[in-house]
């Protein structure tokens, strides 16, 4: 069974390793670029995983699947290629305010919503720790602010270097006989609008090939997981799905020492802003979200960076002494009218499958996301 894969970031990488342990698959990968350049490059891989809020159904599912796959695919990954995947396993602090939306809610009735979901992830096999203000000071002693009245801790949940495992997804996946593309860019041949017009719900249609600059390429099936190129590739099938890109901004900070604690240096979070350990006083803080204009044009804004390290010195004090070494700003996929990630066939052509739009949550749904597509491929009862 012939096997194409369009797009080469962390969901790409993670469906072509996946797909490369099942024998008498012949797979190949293209993109026009090399590995984990677009979102996968611009993202901070922080897994909020047992954090969220989600308790049920295929979002909470496709979060817990992922979070259990990590912690056998990284030393599997390692062990593999030799490679070294940086993973911060100390887990993730999120701040709790008091709800300014809910000016009535107390930090008690806050602190005793989240007790709620550490019992219901007590239940599911998973750890959550419900901290006040007194026990964040003993763990977290570099986190001031007058809003804060505790936190919740995840020592299950991690952080990553996405372009190191991306790489070590590659390097492990060529190893079992996969082929990539770099470089290549791909022309889906275009189906007449009046044959799809004349497809029955019953019917689908196949695709049996694709141009790409490396010549015309035949497959069984095709698999999109291009990001924000996807919406091009879908559109010259007239199935069109629109990703519409949402830019982030970060700062990559030099302390030259560590905050708080040097022993437990967790991802901390609040109000939806990052504080990464980078290792030896360095973190990254990010990030912001800014949406496009109506024809998808979007620009870096200076001064969301600033309102950004402003509101993280604000919850640690000590970053204002931090030399800022580098910025960065990445664009992630997000769909249009429609919940993240698109996984799912395309309409019409039972032979296009899509692993796309995953927003801000690629990295740490990547090997979900590879099982899904492995199911449509190859059903389990088959």
């Amino acid at each position: 069974m012939n096997i194409v894969i369009i797009g080469c970031g962390v969901v790409g990488a993670t469906i072509a390793y996946q797909l490369s342990q099942v024998k008498g698959l012949n797979i190949t990968v293209f993109d026009q670029n090399q590995p984990a350049q677009a979102s996968t490059g611009a993202a901070l891989g922080v897994l909020m995983g047992v954090v969220s809020h989600k308790i049920k159904g295929k979002a909470w599912q496709m979060r817990q699947e992922s979070i259990k796959r990590y912690e056998t695919l990284i030393p599997e990954l390692e062990g593999i290629t030799g490679r070294k995947i940086p993973c911060n396993r100390q887990g993730i602090v999120m701040l709790l305010s008091e709800d300014t939306e809910r000016p009535l809610a107390s930090g008690v009735e806050v602190i005793t919503e989240w007790e709620g979901l550490r019992e219901i992830r007590q239940s599911q096999g998973w750890q959550l720790a419900v901290w006040d203000k007194e026990q964040l000071q003993k763990f977290c002693p570099q986190i001031h602010h007058s809003t804060i009245i505790g936190a919740v801790y995840s020592p299950q949940d991690r952080q990553l270097n996405p372009t190191a495992l991306t790489l070590a997804l590659v390097d492990a996946a060529q190893r079992n006989g996969v082929k990539f593309k770099f470089g290549a860019s791909v022309k889906i041949n275009q189906v007449p609008p009046s044959q799809l017009v004349q497809i029955s719900p019953t019917v689908n249609e196949q695709l049996k090939s694709i141009e790409t600059s490396e010549g015309t390429v035949t497959a069984d099936w095709f698999i999109v997981s291009a990001g924000l190129g996807s919406t091009l590739l879908t559109a010259q099938l007239n199935q069109k799905v629109h990703i519409r890109p949402v830019l982030g901004q970060a700062l990559y900070l030099s302390l030259g020492r560590f905050l708080g604690n040097p022993d437990f240096q967790p991802v901390i979070t609040g109000n939806d802003v990052h504080l990464v350990p980078m290792g030896k006083g360095d973190y990254w803080v990010g990030a912001t979200v800014e949406f496009p204009n109506d024809t998808d044009e979007i620009s870096a804004k200076q001064e969301l960076l600033e309102a950004l390290q402003k509101q993280a010195i604000a919850f640690c004090p000590d970053l204002a002494s931090a030399k800022v070494v580098r910025t960065w700003s990445g664009l992630r996929p997000r769909p249009e009218n429609r919940p993240a990630p698109v996984i799912d066939k395309l309409p019409s052509f039972n032979n296009v499958l899509l692993a796309t739009g995953h927003y801000r949550n690629g990295v740490l749904l990547a090997p979900a996301t590879a099982s899904a597509i492995q199911e449509m491929i190859i059903p389990k009862n088959s």
